[in-house]
């Protein structure tokens, strides 16, 4: 065995897991990254993973590992960036196992990541909003779920792994309703409720059976809802509000699209910026703003309040005859 796995395991059970207690769905993503890194490497240097060595690992080897990423795998600029970002944990978790690595580490960490474009985030109206929640069909008991679920994400804008993860328990419909998760970053978190969302998870949570632990949308086993089976759940229903709603026919809508249209219906409302980054559990107000960048009502509307252009419009005169003769060439 090398230098490397050491460092690996250590990386996992010491820096993610011990010091900065990481969740599962991060650890989860260092090791895909890192599995893939190791399998490109053993096919560079047809050596097996516990006989590579960190100086195998260079910046020159990094890099052909990201182009890979996006050449063959067809990876985006954004995953890339993800990978990137893994590796470099790593790497700084390196430097201070083995310093006489100091300078290859250096290099690695000096790669950086790629520009991305950031593309105008897509939201429902609230015509859309109300097509999806209508669609499921409510005459079986997993659509009075998909129902509720639905119409929880659309006025709540919970991440769908929040969703998935809700139990009976978080829910709670007395004075003051609320909703309690636990999201990114290990936050946790309190959500109002609506009367017609108290009125609807009232009616499933007597629907359903089940102590305070049990999952609030089961899935058809009875288990927890996985993060991909709410978003087929979302792309079914969607294709359903369509005959509906044909405005949807245009729009690719994800749980996160719903997350998406619960700020924007907060911002439509008048509530301010640092009260929505609250709600939706952002770590500062920084993220939030992509609301505003999306929201042409409140552009157009301060588009109306500036004061229109008083001078008349006039033909072009040049003020010298050197610009006259550049004019008229």
């Amino acid at each position: 065995m090398n230098d490397l796995a050491p460092v690996l395991q250590g990386f996992f059970s010491d820096r993610l897991i011990r010091q900065r207690q990481a969740s599962p769905h991060t650890i989860a993503a260092y090791r895909d990254t890192l599995v893939l890194l190791l399998g490109f490497v053993q096919q560079q240097t047809g050596r097996q993973p516990t006989d590579l060595s960190i100086t195998d690992f260079d910046a020159a080897t990094v890099t052909a590992f990201l182009t890979y990423l996006e050449a063959e795998r067809g990876n985006s600029t954004a995953t890339r960036n993800a990978r990137l970002a893994a590796i470099h944990s790593l790497f700084r978790y390196a430097a201070l196992r083995d310093p006489e690595h100091a300078a290859l580490i250096q290099r690695v960490l000096a790669i950086p990541p790629k520009r991305t474009d950031r593309a105008i985030l897509g939201y429902l109206t609230h015509a859309e909003c109300v097509a999806l929640i209508a669609a499921p069909d409510e005459t079986t008991g997993l659509g009075r779920r998909d129902h509720a679920l639905l119409h929880l994400a659309i006025h709540t804008g919970l991440r769908v792994s929040e969703l998935t993860g809700l139990t009976r328990g978080d829910v709670h419909l007395g004075t003051g309703p609320h909703v309690r998760c636990r999201g990114k970053g290990r936050k946790d978190r309190c959500t109002p409720l609506t009367r017609p969302t108290v009125r609807i998870l009232a009616g499933w949570l007597t629907e359903s059976a089940g102590d305070d632990d049990a999952p609030l949308f089961p899935s058809s086993r009875g288990g927890r809802l996985s993060s991909d089976a709410g978003q087929r759940l979302v792309t079914k229903h969607t294709a359903a509000a369509m005959s509906r709603c044909p405005s949807l026919a245009g729009k690719t809508v994800t749980p996160h699209t719903l997350r998406h249209s619960t700020a924007m219906a907060l911002l439509h409302a008048g509530v301010d910026l640092t009260v929505i980054a609250l709600w939706l559990g952002h770590e500062s107000t920084d993220v939030t703003q992509i609301y505003l960048h999306a929201d042409m009502t409140i552009k157009q509307s301060a588009l109306a309040r500036l004061p229109a252009p008083r001078n008349s419009r006039s033909r072009y005169r040049p003020p010298d005859q050197l610009l006259d003769y550049l004019d008229n060439l």
